[in-house]
C-alpha cells in the first residue's frame, strides 16, 4: 500500500519502488511495470520520512528516485525502461 513500508515488503517477492507522483522518472517506471503487467508496491516518499530515509540508504546515499528494490534485493536508482526490461525476470511478469 502506498506510504507504507516495513522490512517485510521488501523480503517479498513484490517489487517496491520508491517515489514521488510529481516526479516524471517515478511515473515512467511505474508506467512500465504496469504495461508490463508486473505487481509492485508504491511507496510515497514525499510524505514518508521514514520511507525516503530508506530509499536514500538502498540507493547508497544518493537522493535520486525512483528507487526500485528487486526481489531478491536488488536496487535500480532511476532505472530506464531499458534498464528495468533487463532486471525484471519474465516470471515476475502478469
Amino acid at each position: 500500500m502506498a506510504g507504507e513500508h516495513t522490512e517485510q515488503t521488501e523480503q517479498t517477492e513484490r517489487i517496491v519502488v520508491y517515489g514521488a507522483d510529481w516526479c516524471g522518472d517515478c511515473r515512467r517506471a511505474k508506467a512500465w511495470l504496469r504495461r508490463n503487467e508486473v505487481p509492485f508496491t508504491d511507496i510515497d516518499v514525499e510524505h514518508d520520512e521514514q520511507a525516503r530515509q530508506r530509499a536514500v540508504e538502498l540507493a547508497g546515499g544518493r537522493t535520486n528516485i525512483p528507487v526500485v528494490v528487486l526481489p531478491g534485493g536488488g536496487v535500480l536508482v532511476e532505472p530506464t525502461d531499458l534498464d528495468l526490461a533487463a532486471a525484471i525476470p519474465l516470471d515476475a511478469r502478469g
